[in-house]
């Protein structure tokens, strides 16, 4: 199973979600980017019918190919806030 990292990040003047070197649009206040990251990591969960797709790799090679509807990735979203801090900073401690 494919897993989907969404990372939130300082973006732009203000933050925003990453996935790769892919950026969401810039949000003024962390807490806004990180609810925006789980609304997407959460619709990602979300099933649709099947068909057939067309997508761009990292190098610019398009491929083509059946999706099936109820294959979804696994999600996760990382706050990159508390990312490089002691365990305890991110506890509040």
């Amino acid at each position: 199973m494919i897993k989907v990292v969404y990372e939130v990040v300082p973006h732009d003047g203000g933050w925003a979600y990453r996935l790769g070197g892919v950026y969401s649009e810039a949000f003024p206040t962390h807490a806004e980017a990180l609810e925006a990251a789980r609304i997407v990591a959460a619709e990602q969960q979300v099933g649709g019918d099947s068909a057939e797709i067309s997508w761009q790799d990292e190098n610019g090679k398009w491929h083509e190919e059946y999706a099936e509807g109820g294959d979804r990735p696994e999600t996760e979203v990382v706050d990159g806030l508390w990312k490089d801090r002691p365990a305890e900073a991110s506890q509040g401690i």
